[in-house]
């Protein structure tokens, strides 16, 4: 079997074995991990585990979400055709290159310059790829119908959840846990505030520039 040959049917693999058999089926997220290279998506010294069920280190606290997850995460959106979604933290972009299969206008936003340099280059020219701190939310004062953070969440800043439209927006994470082991949430504006619906557990590694601030106890 050649390389090519190879990586499709690792990719295959993924989807069959990792991808549908955990609640994963929205066809349009199932077509695109079977197409997209998710190798193309990382660094050429971690493409071998491009297609492993584990979350790939990509340095200096940061991962690419294991396929489960971020899959998970992507079908919890429920994307409908042309609507607008910001990735919070998109690391190289493959996050961002899901939610475009399913048809939403996409904004990556990411800070770390060697990641976002990886995103342009596997990211197609209509994904834009912006410069920015997580906490601040995107530079350009807009709100979105979804709001994806790739990562694990220890406190929402108010910038972030002031980017969901009040009407009908939603935004989809991993809130970190006090171990291991964190929870896929939903978050939406209501009549109380910015309110969370658990989905389901999941050991995603948190982001270090969402990490809660430390608070003085005099």
């Amino acid at each position: 079997m050649d390389s090519a040959a190879a990586t499709q049917a690792a990719r295959t693999l993924m989807v069959d074995s990792q991808v549908r058999p955990n609640k994963v089926t929205d066809t349009r997220i199932v077509a695109a991990m079977r197409a997209l290279p998710r190798e193309r998506f990382l660094p050429p010294y971690l493409a071998p585990l491009a297609y492993s069920d584990e979350d790939v280190p990509l340095g200096a606290g940061r991962f690419m979400l294991e396929p489960m997850v971020i899959a998970r995460l992507v079908q919890l959106a429920a994307v409908r055709a042309g609507e607008r979604a910001l990735v919070v933290a998109a690391g190289t972009g493959y996050g961002a290159a899901l939610l475009a299969a399913c048809g939403a206008q996409v904004t990556a936003l990411e800070q770390d310059a060697t990641l976002r340099a990886l995103a342009r280059a596997a990211l197609p020219a209509e994904i834009a790829v912006v410069a920015g701190d997580p906490g601040d939310g995107c530079p350009a004062d807009t709100a979105y119908d979804i709001v994806l953070i790739e990562g694990a969440v220890e406190e929402l800043p108010d910038a972030v959840a002031g980017q969901v439209k009040r009407d009908g927006g939603r935004l989809v994470m991993v809130r970190a846990g006090a171990g291991p082991v964190g929870q896929a949430v939903l978050g939406s504006w209501g009549g109380d505030g910015f309110v969370f619906q658990p989905e389901f557990d999941c050991a995603t590694p948190a982001l270090p520039s969402l990490r809660r601030r430390p608070r003085f106890v005099f």
